[in-house]
């Protein structure tokens, strides 16, 4: 299936589902303003389309990270225009499955539907990963799970997209409890996958952990087995190995935007940056699930850094 590249479409055609609860930390009063503001220009300029809004929540220089439009509102409102209106609901609809905020973070997980590669008439789920950043009371930034549209069949190559240059993301601090599920989370995520070191599963791992990726067995078990096989271990060290661009931890939710570089599809000696995420809840002092945006199709290879390449201003 050809997977789905644009923030609208992740609006507009996500599978229905019910939010479950989880043990996210208490949200400060200006936490709670930051996922209103998110939540309404999501639903009333991305699910209703009334881009004629877009000034009333997004910052005039938007840093836009989704490697098919342009940085910027005005490049925003081009892209997201192009569809007519419709009528405003009063609540978001897809409702995304968790949604928290944290410092100037927002973050929406959706789950949607894919049909499986060997058999369409199956179908599988998968998750889907926003995070927008506010700023003075607008949308000022925007990550995705999308990767870079290839060309069309026999066109011409399109233009390169003007990828948004902003300041590195900023870690919020944690309270003591949330620290302690990070490290938690951290052990799984630094030691056990990027060192290999797998028997330390079951320190950290509880023994019927949930399992949402689509591509690995559930279970304690059925983790340890499937990485056994494709992690050698190594002298663990402090640093990460891969270190993530941005961690967020909410009460028992520890969620990691990680940085690739895939080879550019639609330009031949182009590379463009996308971000991988990963998402653990933490009870017990055990990691309990773990949700990812994997699907039964590969993602697009990861190259080096290129020499050179900005990410930050």
């Amino acid at each position: 299936m050809t997977r789905v590249r644009t923030i609208a479409a992740a609006a507009l055609l996500l599978a229905a589902t019910s939010a479950p609860a989880f043990a996210q930390a208490p949200m400060s009063a200006q936490e709670q303003a930051n996922l209103k503001i998110v939540s309404d220009w999501w639903r009333e300029v991305l699910q209703a389309g009334h881009t004629e809004l877009a000034e009333k929540y997004m910052a005039e220089d938007y840093l836009q990270h989704n490697p098919n439009i342009n940085t910027g509102r005005a490049a925003f409102v081009q892209v997201f225009s192009r569809r007519a209106a419709r009528e405003i609901q009063p609540t978001l609809n897809p409702a995304p499955v968790i949604q928290f905020a944290k410092g100037p973070y927002v973050v929406f997980v959706w789950e949607r539907e894919a049909k499986e590669p060997n058999d369409e008439s199956k179908t599988y789920k998968y998750n889907f990963f926003d995070i927008v950043r506010v700023e003075n009371g607008k949308v000022a930034e925007h990550w995705d799970s999308v990767f870079r549209n290839p060309a069309p069949a026999g066109g011409a190559a399109p233009a390169p997209v003007i990828p948004g240059v902003g300041p590195q993301p900023v870690k919020p601090m944690n309270t003591e409890a949330e620290q302690a599920n990070e490290d938690i989370a951290n052990t799984e995520f630094k030691d056990i996958l990027q060192y290999g070191h797998v028997e330390l599963a079951e320190k950290v791992m509880a023994a019927g952990y949930i399992q949402h990726n689509p591509n690995v067995p559930g279970g304690r078990d059925g983790f340890v087995e499937f990485f056994r096989r494709i992690r050698q271990p190594e002298p663990i060290r402090a640093t990460w190995k891969d270190e993530p661009e941005l961690i967020l931890t909410s009460g028992n939710l520890v969620l990691y935007m990680m940085r690739r570089f895939s080879a550019d599809p639609a330009n031949p000696n182009g590379v463009y940056k996308w971000n991988w995420f990963d998402m653990v809840r933490v009870d017990g002092g055990m990691v309990q699930e773990h949700w990812d945006m994997a699907m039964k199709t590969p993602p697009p290879a990861s190259v080096a850094r290129p020499t050179g390449f900005r990410e930050y201003r």
